[in-house]
């Protein structure tokens, strides 16, 4: 339901403006997460998720539209960093309260709890101005039409580009992350107590290497950047999964993520300055939730070809692919063009 969320809101974004987009889906998913907390059956509970689904999959692009179009281009790479391993720190944070307070609260509570990025809309409402490049070409409701329809080749082409990006990406991260928790418990037999521990120092790594390379991209460019990143996640697979020491497979996700994480800290700001300015607040966020509905059954197939394949170990697979995606980001990356330092502050 992701992409549908990312088409209305984002098309909410570019017509009535960047934040009042972002209030109205940030009160939307908070409510349908604290509704979750309450559903009386499976059947609702379900209802209700796909429903956050919608109000969730508008978040991104309209935040990172607003984000952009208002922060000082000179640092948008270090931004860019910045903004998407908010993530990483969203996955700490919740980590942190399952390891502390599901004991008390349970699934239900979780839920409650998932409902107070609420709150940030309080803040938004008194302290964030409405992006100044929305608001330049707010006037242009009937040339952006004329725009759409005059140039609707040239934006199809750079969304399938741009979703195909996306997908590679996607396959990337979740490829690198959703089963790595169960090799370590299953191939290595940690206990769930060194799992959290080797988490914990992987998603630093993430989030260290998002920021470091979404500052660097501002000096190399950001196709640049990615590849390198890319590539350098080819040599960090041994230490990563075919360690067997805690410490040594510790070091060596946290190299891993450092890279994977490295290459996702230029997107943000990669995909801002390569859409069209009309449908900014639309095509980032929609060409990252397509792209990641196409990756969704990623960890489906990856626990298929380990249990099927490989007797149920998850190394070969998880190495194979890294190797395969980190190629992948590569090639799709060089194929497309570079808009470092795009001007964005017109949305017309």
């Amino acid at each position: 339901m992701r992409p549908i969320g990312a088409f209305l809101f984002g098309m909410i974004a570019d017509r009535y403006g960047r934040r009042p987009a972002l209030m109205i889906d940030i009160v939307a998913y908070s409510v349908f997460e604290l509704a979750s907390a309450f559903a009386p059956s499976l059947h609702v509970f379900l209802i209700m998720r796909a429903l956050f689904g919608i109000a969730m999959g508008g978040e991104w692009g309209v935040g990172a539209a607003l984000a952009f179009e208002t922060l000082p281009k000179e640092n948008r790479g270090f931004f860019s960093g910045l903004l998407q391993e908010g993530y990483v720190v969203g996955y700490l944070l919740a980590g942190l309260v399952y390891g502390t307070l599901f004991h008390f609260i349970g699934w239900r509570g979780m839920f409650v709890i998932g409902a107070l990025p609420a709150f940030v809309v309080i803040y938004i409402r008194t302290k964030v101005e409405e992006s100044p490049a929305w608001r330049q070409g707010r006037g242009s409701a009937v040339g952006l039409r004329r725009s759409l329809g005059k140039d609707i080749a040239k934006y199809l082409g750079t969304f399938v580009f741009l979703t195909v990006l996306m997908f590679a990406f996607n396959v990337y991260s979740h490829g690198t992350q959703d089963l790595y928790p169960t090799f370590l418990q299953k191939n290595r037999d940690f206990s769930p107590k060194t799992v959290a521990l080797v988490a914990i120092v992987y998603n630093f790594g993430a989030l260290l290497g998002g920021i470091c390379f979404g500052s660097w991209s501002e000096r190399v460019g950001r196709r640049k950047a990615i590849v390198i990143a890319a590539v350098l996640t080819i040599p960090m697979i041994p230490l990563w999964v075919f360690a067997h020491s805690a410490t040594m497979l510790a070091c060596g996700s946290f190299l891993m993520q450092f890279m994977v994480q490295g290459a996702w800290g230029v997107i943000p700001a990669h995909l801002n300055e390569l859409s069209p300015p009309a449908v900014r607040g639309t095509f980032p966020g929609l060409a990252y939730q397509v792209g990641n509905l196409l990756a969704s059954r990623n960890s489906v197939i990856q626990a298929k070809f380990a249990e099927h394949y490989f007797g149920g170990n998850y190394a070969p697979v998880l190495a194979w692919t890294a190797l395969l995606v980190a190629v992948l980001v590569v090639i799709v990356t060089i194929s497309g063009r570079e808009a470092k330092g795009a001007d964005l502050s017109d949305t017309s």
